[in-house]
């Protein structure tokens, strides 16, 4: 049985390289490649890294539904096919979606055996700090970054796990177990939402 899980958090919380660690470290696990209107980055490759589309592009996969979720985001849009989801579940594929709330919302709706997970910073200055020393925005952006950031960390509670990224070996142990879990039909109790939300209590009121 193949599972579709959503991994989501604010920029600078790691999630990229966390689920680059867990593609890596597993046979039968795949990250989706999303469709993004932005421009690439220095070291992206289209196909690799996204499906870089032009607007019109993605306009036209929008009308043909042809995405199980697509958000607008700092003013470039992001969407995930339908298609390739599909054709990895039906090939017995384990499948990560990389997505911030809106589109695990959407996913939630159409596939609610989906498995969500989101990823917190240990505090406010830690997700700072990070989004600095990647030295990939200005100052405007990192603000406008960590204003989003509140917003993101807002909806912790519409997802089925919490895991917080204050150590990045402990992190990806967490996120292993999570879908190893998942393929046992066993649920991680102490990483679920209700656990999480009672142990970080403390935490959560200071990044919300």
């Amino acid at each position: 049985m193949s599972n579709l899980f959503i991994v989501a958090a604010p920029s600078g919380c790691g999630k990229t390289s966390l689920v680059k660690s867990l593609i890596n470290d597993a046979k039968n696990l795949r990250v989706s490649i999303s469709h993004t209107t932005r421009n690439p980055r220095v070291d992206e490759v289209n196909g690799t890294n996204y499906h870089f589309v032009s607007v019109s592009e993605f306009q036209k996969m929008v009308s043909e539904d042809s995405f199980i979720e697509h958000a607008e985001v700092f003013e470039n849009f992001y969407g995930t096919s339908k298609k390739l989801i599909n054709d990895n579940l039906d090939n017995n594929i384990d499948v990560i979606l990389e997505i911030d709330w809106q589109g695990a919302r959407q996913v939630n709706q159409n596939l609610p055996s989906a498995i969500s997970i989101f990823i917190l910073p240990p505090s406010k200055e830690a997700l700072e700090l990070r989004l600095k020393n990647r030295a990939q925005d200005d100052v405007l952006v990192i603000k406008k970054r960590m204003l989003d950031a509140e917003n993101q960390m807002s909806h912790f509670n519409e997802f089925d796990y919490l895991v917080i990224n204050d150590d990045f070996n402990s992190a990806l142990t967490d996120l292993k177990l999570i879908i190893s879990s998942s393929k046992n039909l066993t649920k991680c109790a102490h990483l679920s939402l209700e656990e999480q939300s009672i142990k970080h209590k403390k935490l959560l009121k200071k990044l919300i």
